[in-house]
């Protein structure tokens, strides 16, 4: 039975490790949890999103650089495509004739300045972890 186990630990360890995106033409490069709570803790413009909590990722694009979405709490797997937050997200789902397909999305006027420096900053650590070989 521990055989078992650590057989199975082992094969979960690496089926969940991640891909090496120097050789993917596109790549997520992750994302950071938010919510309404902490918010104003850390950002200086209000919560911009109609739910409590989610996601922001971003991913890079060969054509349109760096994409910034939102996904809420629940919305977050592959299936799904989030709220685009910056151009570049909306290019490129314009390009692939896509939408998003979650049922929330950002506020009415809201300031998406520091959500969208925050999902940029995800980009930034990961290039950062590419470029130390980490």
């Amino acid at each position: 039975m521990i055989k078992l186990t650590a057989s199975l630990t082992l094969l979960l360890i690496t089926a969940c490790a991640p891909t090496t995106p120097e050789y993917d033409e596109y790549y997520g490069a992750g994302y950071i949890g938010v919510n309404e709570a902490l918010w104003p803790t850390e950002y200086a413009t209000p919560y911009p999103f109609t739910v409590p909590y989610g996601e922001i990722s971003c991913t890079s694009h060969p054509e349109f650089g760096r994409e910034v979405y939102f996904a809420p709490k629940g919305f977050t797997d592959e299936s799904y495509i989030g709220t685009p937050l910056n151009k570049s997200a909306v290019d490129a789902l314009n390009q692939a004739n896509m939408s998003p397909n979650v049922p929330y999305s950002v506020k009415e006027g809201a300031d998406l300045g520091e959500a969208i420096k925050a999902g940029l900053r995800v980009c930034d650590e990961y290039q950062e972890r590419l470029d130390n070989g980490v």
